[in-house]
């Protein structure tokens, strides 16, 4: 089965969860972009809780389609995420085997953030040693047919999801470098587990049921 998704900052785990258990992912670039959404934003979890991490963006006013938001440097935001990512899992079981492989997103300056999120995306899957097909829209259809359609069913406002399997294969306990203080916070950004379990985030995600349209 093959996924249409929009794109997403260091998706997290309900995101990974489809791109994992599909063949092909397409990726929307034609969608209108949204504020306070996943598109440039993530959340990781830190000594003090949940932290979101957002991408400051430009031309986000009025219809502006995700292929031609471009990301703000205004502001040091690669500093200040890669120090807050570098405080919450410095010591974590996998920090040190995973982190020159994000490092350099938080130092040169990539145009789009459609390129920066996709090439993370890329890394991603490289990792966990996974080879998807990774392709474009090339023009905005509401109505999918042939792919399962995540567009519009994640996003921080939504729960989970409306896939009852999906549900419960993000609510599985995994090892949290400070679960012992929060306890465990599901779907949190696929750096969470990447760096506390390792390449078994893969089969922490496989699913053992067809995904469906």
């Amino acid at each position: 089965m093959n996924t249409i998704c929009s794109t997403a900052y260091l998706p997290n785990l309900h995101y990974l969860f489809y791109v994992i258990n599909s063949n092909e992912i397409t990726i929307e670039q034609f969608e209108f972009y949204e504020k306070q959404s996943f598109k440039n934003r993530t959340h990781i979890l830190t000594a003090n809780g949940v932290l979101s991490l957002t991408i400051p963006v430009l031309n986000n006013h009025g219809k502006s389609c995700v292929k031609d938001i471009k990301i703000s440097y205004k502001e040091n935001w690669q500093k200040q995420h890669w120090g807050a990512i570098t405080s919450a899992y410095k010591n974590s079981p996998y920090f040190d085997f995973f982190e020159d492989d994000f490092k350099g997103f938080y130092s040169q300056k990539m145009e789009t953030l459609l390129d920066f999120n996709t090439q993370q995306l890329t890394t991603i899957l490289k990792l966990l040693q996974l080879k998807k097909e990774i392709s474009f829209t090339s023009s905005y259809n509401y109505n999918i047919q042939d792919k399962i359609d995540t567009r519009r069913i994640i996003h921080p406002k939504l729960s989970t999801s409306v896939d009852k399997n999906v549900t419960e294969a993000l609510a599985k306990p995994y090892y949290q470098t400070f679960g012992y203080r929060h306890g465990f916070t599901p779907n949190l950004s696929c750096l969470d587990a990447l760096f506390n379990i390792g390449l078994t985030t893969k089969e922490y995600l496989s699913s053992n049921f067809v995904l469906e349209t």
